[in-house]
């Protein structure tokens, strides 16, 4: 580096707060940070991921002190002209932002853009890794993230002699239990910047959804790394059992509510996983739980960031089972009281109340009932986006398109991930206080997963028998008797 490029100032965006972005060789820079009304105002986000947004870049600037200039302005380009001095800028986690970086470098205004640091893996090396291939699976991937950070490792072998504990983690909820009993997660306590955040929304009178709310989430670097300790030391041993299980009265049950953190880029994901690592190796957690959770770190969510740009900005455009149908209003509006169905009122509430249900939740009641109704996955992955309070641009089109929606025909996901009333009932503890029966696929009170289940099979029937994972569920559904009464009764029904 030259001497003058050494004092060039440093622009974060709001996802880009941490320390692995200002620190280390960059310490000693000037830090540049933008309001931006326009980006606030560009889509309807929830009023509780807004707050998250503002919170964040308000108390990074109260925590670099004298080294941070927050400047507010109607579009980033405004701020960076009235700043008035070009300024360095990591690559941002979109197509849209990294198109307007490097045209912000043509005017003058970005002097140079740098990789991002708050991955574990660069994107060049995913480049390496993904070479010409047609196809991916995230096992691969997820094996070659272990041994490149040596993680979970004995030499060349995984701990345990296995890869992957998921079979060992898919316990429903336990019985006679409406939560799991567990210590809380940690909860930031608000503070003045929380209530000047509150009452700065209140008079921009955004168009959002939601309602309003406690901050739940950590938004700084020492906020993060409470929620991180309490989790490892509270909940990480219970995590695995019941991560893939629902209780209505248990919203965050033992997870670990560190997305939000990660994609502010306030947590490093590599600090998230040595934590688990060290759980384990201590003797204060099981195998089992702590691989579940570095799992989905250092490889499904890298896995979802790197492909996101390997598959490049149209992905989202990809409708191969021609879904078109347009969101509904209660669910674009998160009304979850115009909801019957118990499993879908309390993912919907989750969202409306918190911007965030767990994954499951994500992908077997919102994702299976929007695959199953045939919802645009364009659309989809717009709700996503913007109601998720940890929902950026990148996290969702893979998520969505690819993983719940299919949509991709197959170039992430093997098969579509759907299923009936059955699944749930085992999985949560929903059903029995359900006006729907999980068991009926005929009738008033059938279960419209269990007759959307059948309604989708039939609609996707040629496509499902050609793929072995799903051949035998098209020769179920051809030796129901009531095949015809369903699928009339499903393209009228307008009650969830």
């Amino acid at each position: 580096m030259s001497g003058a490029r050494d004092e060039t100032p440093l622009w974060l965006f709001a996802d880009q707060l941490g320390p692995a972005v200002y620190g280390g060789e960059h310490a000693h820079r000037e830090v540049l940070l933008v309001e931006a009304t326009s980006a606030l105002s560009k889509r309807r986000y929830h009023r509780q991921k807004l707050h998250l947004v503002l919170s964040a870049l308000r108390h990074a600037e109260q925590d670099l002190g004298e080294r941070a200039t927050l400047l507010k302005a109607d579009t980033y380009t405004d701020a960076l002209r009235r700043f008035k001095r070009p300024v360095l800028v990591h690559e941002p986690t979109s197509h849209a932002a990294e198109k307007f970086v490097h045209r912000l470098r043509k005017d003058g205004l970005v002097a140079d853009v740098l990789p991002t640091p708050t991955f574990a893996l660069p994107r060049k090396d995913f480049q390496e890794w993904a070479g010409e291939r047609t196809r991916f699976r995230m096992e691969d991937f997820y094996r070659g993230q272990r041994r490149r950070f040596d993680v979970l490792m004995n030499g060349a072998d995984p701990v345990g002699n296995r890869w992957n504990y998921d079979e060992d983690n898919r316990e429903p909820p336990p019985k006679k239990q409406s939560t799991l009993e567990l210590p809380a997660p940690y909860r930031p306590r608000e503070d003045d910047i929380d209530e000047q955040v509150r009452r700065d929304l209140d008079r921009m009178k955004l168009d959002t959804v939601g309602v309003d709310g406690p901050r739940l989430f950590a938004v700084t670097p020492t906020e993060a790394t409470r929620a991180l300790t309490r989790f490892i030391e509270q909940r990480l041993p219970s995590f695995g059992l019941y991560e893939d299980a629902i209780m209505s009265d248990d919203w965050a049950m033992s997870h670990s509510l560190l997305s939000v953190p990660l994609n502010l880029g306030v947590l490093h994901p590599l600090d998230a996983v040595e934590a688990a690592e060290k759980a384990y190796r201590d003797g204060n957690a099981p195998l089992a739980a702590v691989e579940g959770f570095i799992r989905q770190i250092l490889g499904w969510r890298e896995y979802m960031w790197h492909l996101y740009w390997h598959f490049g900005p149209d992905y989202t455009k990809k409708n191969e089972l021609a879904a078109r149908t347009r969101l509904p209003d209660w669910w674009a509006d998160l009304d979850a009281d115009a909801v019957t169905a118990q499993c879908l009122h309390h993912a919907m509430a989750g969202v409306r109340d918190r911007g965030w249900t767990h994954h499951i939740q994500r992908l077997m009641v919102l994702g299976s009932h929007a695959l199953q109704r045939g919802y645009r996955p364009d659309e989809l992955t717009e709700w996503f986006a913007t109601t998720f309070v940890d929902g950026f641009r990148w996290v969702m089109p893979t998520n969505v398109v690819g993983m719940s929606q299919h949509a991709d025909g197959g170039l992430l996901a093997t098969k579509p991930y759907t299923s009936g009333g059955a699944y749930i009932n085992k999985m949560s503890d929903h059903c029995k206080d359900c006006a729907f029966d999980p068991k009926k696929r005929l009738g008033d009170d059938a279960c419209p997963f269990t007759a959307g289940y059948w309604a989708f099979t039939h609609r996707h029937r040629e496509m499902l028998a050609k793929n072995n994972r799903t051949r035998r569920t098209v020769s179920s559904m051809e030796r129901l008797n009531d095949l015809d009464a369903v699928l009339e009764q499903e393209s009228a029904r307008d009650r969830f």
